[in-house]
């Protein structure tokens, strides 16, 4: 990471030195782990460093909360994919169980379509899954999902685009 300016730097101390206590309350009352909240805790300081936001802020616990609210939420979404993930591989019969190098491979890179995907609507990403997973022509899932050619159409233009600009923004 580059060097911050040495005001935002401050800011951020200050932030953190006025407000982790109170996000560290915040984030218990809402979840059990002692070490789950004091690791949200620190993401949601490194968010604010990240965004370089800090001398911006005008209502702390408010950004505070909200930051931490989606760590807690990406939180909870992974363990649950994970889970699901694990649960799948349990019922795979043993000589189709891939190796661990290629279970935590495909584990990144669910979470990374999971990424993508979560935020469109569901049948648009019902849409997306159904074409590019499933490999459905069109029509088919039209049929399937009691949807118009034309609907379809439209929901597959507004998952690449989702999934482009998702792209495009990781790589700047």
């Amino acid at each position: 990471m580059p060097a911050q300016p040495p005001a935002l730097s401050t800011a951020v101390g200050e932030l953190y030195v006025e407000h982790s206590p109170w996000l560290h309350g915040w984030l218990r009352k809402r979840m059990g782990n002692h070490c789950d909240v004091a690791d949200l805790v620190q993401d949601t300081f490194v968010k604010v460093l990240k965004a370089r936001s800090a001398l911006d802020i005008r209502e702390p616990r408010h950004y505070l909360s909200t930051v931490a609210k989606g760590l807690m939420i990406d939180l909870f979404r992974r363990r649950s994919l994970e889970q699901a993930y694990l649960e799948a591989l349990a019922s795979l019969p043993p000589a189709q169980v891939p190796s661990s190098e290629a279970q935590a491979i495909l584990f990144d890179t669910l979470l990374e379509l999971d990424r993508m995907l979560a935020g469109l609507g569901a049948k648009v990403r019902e849409v997306f899954i159904l074409a590019q997973l499933d490999g459905l022509p069109y029509a088919q899932i039209a049929t399937r999902l009691g949807l118009s050619l034309r609907t379809v159409n439209n929901h597959m233009r507004k998952a690449m685009e989702h999934v482009c600009l998702m792209q495009w923004e990781d790589a700047e």
